[in-house]
């Protein structure tokens, strides 16, 4: 008998692991079941699909292979039965396992705001808590004549949905409790600068401000000032969704309490992704999930490689601003000789932590052509040059990390859509020869777009290695999908007391 595998979510932490069991265990059962309705889809691409940028099929995950893997769509599963190793969907269809994954993701989490819920537990008139594609939809149904729209919460994800809504037209105010935008990845002064680069592109932040009220068109703060808003848009982090694992015995903390190897306090159920409390962390970034993906399949399919953390890094898809932060960040290092350069004038701010040769943290702003250096470096743990100031402002060669020849395979390239060389070197020989083919069949460049220079990279190597002419490498950015019919919105629930995760939705 097959070994049967039922994975409950059809976020990316789950399509991931489809895709790779269906590859490595071909004869496994793998069922997939998903409560949204529509295909698994990339959450990092949703201030595009509110831009106007990408229609919603543009965030579409690749299909699986056809017999590989069951996917049951707009099904939510009620229970666990760890006993008869069952789950229960609220269609009353039971499904048997052997294995069990959670990848629950997470919800958006509501502050107690006066007038922000209803009693039923939906979000008010006027308020869109922003996790989904229906959400999305919500937004689009819900958008002002005219008017300002105000976003609560200033972490990655509220900053880019408030530049995708500059792009539509709208001025946006920011409220954030914190002291400047961002403040859990940037320190006073990058965030000072960070706040004045949006203001230029209409987007208000309102720091050090906690909101009290909704009253339907004006969000009322603790300093007595009130915003004027037709549509609220709530951003303030996510809560792990683990109420199935906390309703069937197992571990829960924060999220879904796992080992190294991604397994719960019952050995037959195994947790990854944002739902997942691995050595004591809830991740929060699309990163993690794919290692995470790539550590459960091995696990599931005999082999023992524990999860030992994700080198990360945040790149802010924020159009007119270059942010990006590396490893450790602005965090101090014991040990590490760090490096900091701001030019207020021109808006730029660099800071390097360098620990025996090797980058361990990095902030960059408004130093584009040192972002891909620094980051190559970091995730190669190859030596860093002597000249930092060079590095910082692009000058700086690393060597060989920029050849294209000495990359792995499995190198990713695009963090976004979590795509390696090999498979951009399988899209390129298959007649993707452009960049703008390239991002079509594998989504790379459409996210942050911070891999751009590498994916061009890549092509040139591609061509000079297979002696072919040089092609249209035009951007694809201005290209348009046609648009594709959108789902009803699912009811928003009312979070309980666990602290919000941050809500970081960049690589």
């Amino acid at each position: 008998m097959s070994r049967r595998i039922v994975i409950v979510g059809n976020g990316p932490a789950g399509h991931r692991l489809a895709e790779l069991l269906s590859a490595r265990a071909p004869d496994a059962d793998v069922t997939i079941v998903g409560e949204e309705s529509v295909p698994a889809y990339n959450r990092v691409l949703l201030p595009s699909v509110l831009a106007g940028r990408l229609a919603t099929q543009a965030t579409y995950l690749a299909r699986h292979p056809e017999g590989s893997v069951r996917v049951l769509t707009g099904v939510r599963v009620v229970s666990v039965d760890r006993h008869r190793r069952e789950v229960r969907t609220g269609e009353g269809m039971t499904l048997a396992y052997d294995d069990l994954v959670l990848a629950t993701g997470a919800a958006c989490f509501l502050p107690p705001l006066q007038g922000l819920v209803e009693e039923d537990g939906r979000t008010s008139k006027g308020v869109v808590a922003l996790r989904t594609l229906a959400d999305c939809r919500l937004v689009e149904d819900q958008l002002p004549v005219q008017g300002r729209i105000a976003v609560l919460g200033g972490g990655v994800l509220g900053l880019e949905v408030a530049r995708a809504l500059t792009e539509r037209g709208y001025g946006v105010d920011v409220v954030h409790g914190g002291a400047h935008a961002m403040d859990r990845q940037l320190g006073p002064a990058a965030g000072a600068l960070l706040a004045t680069a949006l203001d230029g592109l209409h987007v208000r932040v309102l720091a050090g401000r906690t909101a009290t009220a909704w009253t339907g068109d004006r969000l009322v703060l603790n300093d007595g000032s009130s915003v004027s808003a037709g549509l609220l848009i709530v951003c303030a982090g996510v809560v792990p969704e683990t109420s199935l694992a906390r309703d069937a015995g197992l571990r829960v903390q924060r999220g879904v309490v796992v080992d190294e190897y991604l397994r719960t306090s019952d050995p037959h159920i195994h947790a990854l992704g944002d739902c997942a409390e691995v050595h004591g962390e809830v991740s929060g970034l699309i990163a993690p999930a794919w290692e995470q993906a790539e550590v459960l399949a091995g696990a599931l399919t005999g082999e023992r490689r524990a999860y030992a953390g994700t080198r990360t890094i945040t790149r802010l898809k924020v159009r007119g601003v270059d942010l990006a932060v590396i490893g450790a960040g602005e965090s101090e290092v014991a040990g590490a000789e760090t490096v900091v350069l701001t030019d207020p004038a021109r808006g730029q701010y660099a800071r390097l932590s360098v620990l025996e040769t090797r980058v361990v943290g990095a902030v960059l702003l408004g130093l584009p052509d040192s972002v891909a250096q620094v980051s190559r470096l970091y995730d190669s743990e190859d030596a860093a040059p002597n000249d930092r100031l060079a590095l910082l402002m692009g000058w700086a060669v690393p060597g060989p990390a920029q050849d294209p020849g000495s990359l792995a395979g499995q190198t990713v390239i695009c963090r976004c859509s979590n795509v390696t060389k090999n498979d951009l070197t399988t899209a390129w020989l298959r007649g993707a020869r452009a960049e703008s083919d390239l991002a079509r069949a594998t989504r790379a460049t459409t996210g942050c777009g911070g891999c751009r220079g590498s994916v061009q990279e890549i092509c040139r190597w591609l061509r000079a290695k297979h002696d072919q002419p040089d092609a249209d490498a035009a951007s694809s950015d201005e290209e348009r999908e046609p648009p594709v019919d959108r789902v009803p919105p699912p009811p928003v629930r009312r979070n309980d007391h666990r602290d919000p995760v941050p809500e970081l939705l960049a690589p």
